[in-house]
């Protein structure tokens, strides 16, 4: 029989570890289950900061959820930014008081700086490397808590309980060897992260990101929110698309084209920036980032990451060159809908992090708002399902092992379709598709084409398979399951975009180019007689 948790959590992120190390408070059955390692999650290349007001006024408070807000564009949720602003210093001092190493100022007060979009300076650091001090002093933490982590496991679908509407366990396979296994938990936490990784090559999330858990979910009942809305990083290197944070600007970065004139604001809201930079290189313009008055020694010391990267991978010195630059998606602010206790509509499974759509975030992220939203929350699902287990005392598995004849079948067929397509070839068409399609600018002609395009490789996908049929460290395997969930996932993007005829935040739509009051809501998309459907 299989071994049943008193709760799950899928995705080893800041979100899932906050949510472990809450968990654990009230059990020691639970477990951490992905298909990465903890250290080389996404939460690491968050590089600028977390936000917080660490001082005790309410003004200062207000001016956060008040900048949260207007980032939002009224499709933030005032309760749960709230939640999250009026408790991030309670917040970082949890993180400070495990010993995440943030920078001090002369004081010796955690330091702060000035991120995009902010009225004031809120942003705590590491350095730049913030998300990944925060993600090894999490991981470091949790295995001080004995805490069982099950790495390079896949997730293929949920199992639940269709009469009462209740989530029982997961199907995964095991990407070592290629086995497909049942575990059972009474309470599941989603914290898989987002699906920034769609596209592919114009990025600069990991390939690990391909949000085929939100798949799975929505194939169980759960509603996915605002899934139109993706958020464009202005800076990355052209070359290879490696994030060149924000932290880079509110240090005094200019942005230039190649006369060396200034164009915009370079504080001004992410979405304005990276349309106003993708404006210019559509026209011909190179952009740059001039970095050279700060000083090598200043950059060296707030930004070392960023200037060895630049150096690694361009040759070029931050204090000597300006870099060119690129936008590229970053941040998905839809996601499986969760209530303020993340909740989901299907009982005892919740989600936390860049997964789920809180409504923090509403139609466009403020910068260093990310952080303090995956600790946030992942330490309130930690706390809700582990404190729900309590309530469930009768546990049954027996009538779910009938199905798993089925999945075992499904596995097996792949390896015998005739790859007569190469899926390899399509996924990174499909990056190319949503980037220049479904990204920075969108209209009706473009979505439409692009939907059909993603169509036509869905009808195709019997075609496609893997040259690799052996069962040891399938990597391939374990990418084409990925690529069949991201058709569909491209699809509702799609769908959700087609459907909001607005422009909001990160969503821009050249035929439609202002803000329309009637669409002051959530898109939600389900699934019904396995066909989408879309609400707004």
């Amino acid at each position: 029989m299989s071994k049943i948790y008193d709760v799950l959590i899928i995705g080893n992120g800041g979100a899932g570890l906050s949510a472990a190390l809450e968990a654990k408070k009230n059990s020691d059955n639970i477990a951490v289950l992905s298909k990465t390692y903890p250290t080389t999650s996404q939460t690491s290349q968050a590089q600028g900061g977390i936000n917080g007001v660490l001082n005790d006024s309410i003004e200062d408070i207000n001016k956060h959820i008040f900048d949260t807000i207007k980032s939002s564009h009224n499709i933030g949720n005032i309760k749960t930014i709230e939640h999250m602003c009026k408790n991030a210093k309670e917040t970082i001092q949890w993180l400070d008081d495990l010993g995440v190493p943030f920078s001090r100022n002369s004081e010796n007060e955690i330091a702060q700086r000035n991120f995009g979009g902010s009225s004031k300076p809120r942003t705590c650091y590491s350095s730049d490397y913030t998300g990944m001090k925060i993600l090894h002093t999490l991981y470091d933490t949790c295995l001080k808590e004995n805490i069982e982590f099950l790495n390079e496991y896949l997730v293929l679908n949920f199992i639940k309980d269709e009469e009462s509407n209740t989530i029982k366990g997961i199907n995964v396979l095991n990407i070592k060897n290629s086995e497909i296994s049942k575990i059972f938990a009474k309470s599941i936490i989603i914290a898989s992260g987002g699906y920034g990784g769609l596209y592919h090559n114009f990025t600069t999330n990991s390939t690990a990101t391909t949000g085929e858990v939100l798949t799975a979910a929505l194939n169980i009942g759960c509603e996915l929110e605002n899934m139109e809305f993706v958020q464009f990083h202005p800076t990355s290197l052209k070359q290879n698309r490696i994030l060149i944070s924000e932290s880079a600007r509110g240090e005094g970065g200019y942005l230039v084209d190649q006369h060396g004139d200034r164009f915009i604001d370079e504080l001004k809201p992410r979405d304005e920036v990276s349309r106003a930079i993708y404006e210019k290189i559509t026209n011909g313009d190179k952009i740059y980032l001039d970095l050279r008055h700060i000083g090598v020694k200043e950059l060296k010391e707030l930004m070392p990451q960023e200037y060895n990267l630049t150096y690694e991978f361009t040759g070029l010195k931050m204090d000597e060159s300006i870099i060119e630059v690129i936008p590229s998606t970053h941040y998905t602010m839809g996601g499986i809908k969760v209530d303020i206790d993340t909740k989901t509509n299907i009982e005892n499974l919740y989600a936390c992090g860049e997964c789920a759509s809180s409504r923090v975030h509403g139609a466009n992220r403020l910068g260093g708002n990310s952080l303090l939203e995956i600790i946030t929350f992942g330490r309130v699902a930690g706390k809700n399902a582990s404190l729900n287990t309590n309530n469930i005392t009768n546990f049954s598995t027996e009538e779910y092992e009938k199905d798993f004849e089925n999945i075992k079948n499904n596995l097996e067929n792949i390896f015998l379709l005739p790859n007569n397509i190469n899926f390899q070839e399509i996924k990174t068409s499909l990056g190319k598709i949503l980037f220049e399609k479904v990204g920075l600018f969108k209209n009706e002609t473009n979505l439409q084409e692009a939907l059909r395009t993603i169509k036509t490789w869905e009808n195709d996908l019997s075609q496609m398979g893997i040259e690799d049929k052996s069962k040891v460290y399938n990597t391939d395997l374990k990418e084409f399951i990925e690529f069949q969930k991201m058709i569909k996932l491209s699809q509702i993007i799609i769908l959700s975009a087609l459907e909001r005829k607005e422009s909001r935040g990160a969503h821009y739509r050249t035929d439609y180019l202002n803000e329309d009051p009637n669409y002051d809501k959530s898109t939600i998309v389900i699934q019904q007689n396995d066909e989408l459907k879309v609400m707004l």
